[in-house]
């Protein structure tokens, strides 16, 4: 994996890793990027290490990823595409780990209901990796934002579970892979 130095040229709103603390990173800031996952970067300053959300990826001089985003939606009829759900949410990932949610078998429920005629909510529980895990809210937003972007979705709910614990065993054989496990 190449690691890239390079200047923030405007404040971004970044989260502390692992910690899940908001802060804004100044302009000018030297990071070095040292993961792009599912849009969203992952830095290295001599602060520590920050997630910065895709939004703001023109201060890191890359292109915005920004699929997924409300203002792509086409007008759809029925329910959504449950595999298409299952392919945003693997542009999902926990900063610290370069496997997505659903091979580090984090998704435990996906469920779609109808609200009205067009009108789906689509409901997940996730678990974590470690119980004290600061970036839960910012994976579970992530998580949410993607599903939003899935055309027939209006709603979208994702509740952080405890139970069952989380184990590698939960892992996928390409998370596995990916990790070096197998």
């Amino acid at each position: 994996m190449q690691h890239e130095q390079t200047t923030l040229t405007q404040d971004v709103e970044a989260t502390l890793v692992p910690q899940g603390d908001q802060c804004t990173l100044p302009s000018g800031t030297t990071v070095t990027v040292t993961h792009r996952l599912g849009g969203n970067f992952t830095v290295m300053t001599a602060n520590g290490m920050f997630r910065i959300a895709r939004e703001f990826a023109e201060a890191l001089g890359e292109s915005p990823d920004l699929e997924g985003g409300d203002d792509n939606r086409e007008p759809h009829e029925g329910p959504p595409e449950k595999d298409e759900i299952w392919n945003q949410l693997r542009n999902v990932f926990d900063p610290e780990i370069p496997v997505n949610i659903v091979d580090l078998g984090l998704v435990y429920n996906l469920a779609v209901e109808e609200d009205g005629p067009d009108s789906h909510h689509v409901r997940m529980d996730m678990t974590l990796t470690a119980p004290g895990c600061g970036m839960g809210p910012t994976i579970a937003e992530d998580a949410k934002s993607r599903i939003l972007s899935v055309p027939g979705v209006v709603e979208a709910t994702v509740e952080i579970v405890w139970d069952p614990p989380w184990t590698q065993d939960l892992i996928s054989e390409e998370g596995k892979m990916q990790l070096g496990l197998i």
